[in-house]
């Protein structure tokens, strides 16, 4: 295996290398941005249902800990538009990191698509300086396909994690809108 690496590291091309390096970075950060706001949005959805929770056992205000008190204080009276401001603090709030995992669900497919075709390149300018045998064809292109696997590996999981986040913000965004909706209620 190790030295299935080294041939690998040794037969590459720089640019095909740099590409592999490069979604390796991706990855990392795919994987701390997801953790991140994934737990971030676990506590916070705690948070608002359990102050829906308590509007819809009498309260009449959402918890103190809510992200929506911070506009009831602000303001002298209950209106729309400050729980609306509100809402739109909270979807901007909710839905940070989305784009960059977007981003890079759509661009990791090209950036290892890249590193095969400068991989395959190299393969066809070997095959020239050489006797074109079928073992330099077959290796060159199979090394050269491991940055085209690496780029979808890498879109997989930030396209997946872009999703679960997205559903996360739309149930945290939900919860918020119920809240709102229960106080203008009582309100009126």
């Amino acid at each position: 295996m190790t030295n299935d690496l080294i041939d690998f590291y040794l037969k590459s091309h720089p640019v095909t290398l740099g590409v592999l390096a490069l979604l390796s970075i991706y990855f990392i950060i795919l994987n701390w941005v997801f953790f991140y706001r994934y737990f971030f949005l676990n506590n916070w959805l705690e948070v608002e249902s359990k102050s829906l929770e308590g509007i819809f056992m009498g309260a009449n205000s959402v918890n103190e800990i809510s992200f929506l008190n911070n506009f009831i204080k602000s303001s002298s009276n209950l209106s729309k538009e400050v729980l609306g401001l509100g809402m739109l603090a909270a979807t901007k709030e909710a839905t940070k990191g989305l784009s960059i995992l977007s981003i890079f669900a759509s661009t990791t497919p090209f950036i290892g698509l890249f590193g095969t075709v400068v991989s395959i390149l190299d393969t066809f300018t070997h095959i020239g300086k050489s006797s074109g045998s079928m073992s330099i064809i077959s290796g060159g292109v199979s090394d050269a396909l491991v940055a085209t696997a690496a780029g979808i590996f890498v879109a997989i999981f930030a396209y997946t994690y872009h999703q679960v986040l997205k559903r996360k913000s739309f149930e945290l965004v939900s919860f918020m809108q119920m809240q709102s909706d229960a106080l203008l209620a009582r309100k009126v």
